[in-house]
């Protein structure tokens, strides 16, 4: 077994740490937040993911897993860190990524494999880490090991997909790719498939997801013109999808978390051609406005309205609000122009009150409220996450809690049919 460093703690470098040290390597896993070296010393893990908290105790109590204030030298190092998406710019911010870079280098030994799971633009192993890396006066080519094997996990199951996903690994050199998958084997029950280089599994990370956000947007467009022409469009997905060669998905609020809404536009930090990409991102982005409409159409005037939003986190049973539908129907209900309507003295009528509910979220910056206090004399109850608990919901009791019943059902998670039945209006998307 080998010494590995893990550079970063977060949603995955730290299930990948424990991962590592439960498969028998020392692994030693470094962070740049002191709160967070300290409190996972402690053996407190602050991920609601199902059975980390235990997972990463484990690797703990036998000694293989300990958590460090500085980087130590390793036969490898695995960097882990947050690549964040400037919304102005449309790019990505890679200084966590240099910055683990410059952390790396004054420890780098010959033989040693760097190895980058962050999702990055194409290329960005070789232009950013590797100038960094060989500041140390060591080679990629021939001297030290440097590689991308791209994260591909789903918040709510990392540890099984650890473990189960296949892995796809390019490094500068054939060598270095060798390196890398052997650590890989190490634990992983997939297949682990070899590429030519860096960038091209930089490039298969990035495409994987930007095809879900891409099929994605076609079935929030087909939701969207179902409902010009009056027709269900979840049956009508239904119905065309008993075709053998049509798979088309489910249509929703909109598109979270941290990778699809933002590595199609990686993608395009080295290329124009985002035609297609682009225009299904402007259709999910655009969902959001689509739930105000349909709300609408049971409210048609929200000034001075109680709305009720059930769902921060940006898909069912995960507390993951990155990207969230519903916080962002909150921020458009409360302040954008599809909620807001004129005063006719030419001002701004009062906003419409937003309250946000979620039972798996527990973020204190957040203004979530309890089921009964975000429903109390709420005029529309809107369902923008798919926990399992609100399918679960009792329409009759909410109703008698309601000053109107109303509800939009972003998610399609529903049996409408109840909810009609106590005098609920409703609509789908």
């Amino acid at each position: 077994m080998s010494t590995v460093c893990v550079h970063g703690l977060g949603y995955i470098g730290l299930p990948t740490a424990a991962m590592l040290a439960n498969s028998g390597h020392d692994v030693r896993g470094f962070d740049v937040d002191d709160d967070l070296v300290a409190t996972l010393r402690d053996g407190d893990v602050d991920l609601n993911e199902p059975g980390l908290s235990e997972f990463v105790g484990s690797a703990l109590d036998d000694g293989n897993l300990r958590i460090v204030d500085e980087v130590r030298p390793a036969e490898y190092h695995l960097v882990c860190v947050p690549t964040p998406f400037d919304e102005g710019n449309r790019r990505a911010d890679l200084e966590y990524v240099r910055a683990a870079s410059r952390a790396v280098r004054p420890v780098l030994r010959e033989g040693d494999t760097v190895i980058l799971e962050s999702t990055v633009p194409p290329g960005a192993t070789v232009s950013q880490m590797r100038p960094i890396l060989e500041e140390s006066g060591l080679s990629a080519d021939d001297e030290f090991g440097l590689a991308h094997c791209p994260e591909t996990v789903l918040p709510g199951n990392i540890i099984a997909e650890l473990r189960a996903n296949d892995r796809i690994v390019g490094g500068v050199t054939p060598e270095a790719t060798a390196s890398s998958v052997a650590l890989y084997e190490s634990f992983v029950d997939g297949e682990i498939r070899a590429t030519d280089g860096p960038t091209t599994a930089e490039f298969v990370k990035l495409i994987q997801n930007t095809a879900r956000d891409v099929n994605i947007g076609l079935a929030n467009e087909i939701a969207r013109l179902a409902h010009d022409y009056g027709i269900d469009s979840r049956e009508a997905i239904e119905m065309a999808n008993g075709h053998p060669r049509v798979d088309i998905l489910r249509p929703g609020p909109g598109v979270g978390g941290h990778c699809l809404p933002i590595d199609p536009w990686f993608l395009g930090d080295g290329s124009d051609e985002l035609d297609l990409i682009e225009a299904a991102r402007r259709v999910n982005d655009g969902m959001v406005g689509f739930v105000v409409e349909l709300l609408r159409e049971l409210v048609a005037d929200l000034r001075g309205t109680r709305i009720a939003v059930l769902g921060a986190a940006y898909k069912g049973n995960v507390d993951d609000t990155r990207k969230s539908p519903g916080l962002a129907l909150a921020r458009e209900l409360q302040h954008g122009p599809e909620a807001v309507a004129p005063a006719t003295d030419g001002g701004v009528s009062d906003a419409t009150s937003v309250a946000v509910h979620d039972p798996h979220v527990a973020d204190a910056t957040l203004d979530l409220q309890s089921l009964g206090e975000a429903t109390r004399d709420a005029d529309a109850i809107v369902v923008v996450t798919d926990h399992d608990e609100f399918a679960d919901l009792d329409p009759a009791e909410l109703a008698g809690r309601m000053a109107e019943p109303n509800l939009v059902d972003a998610t399609g998670m529903l049996d409408l049919d109840r909810w009609r039945e106590v005098g609920f209006s409703v609509r789908r998307v």
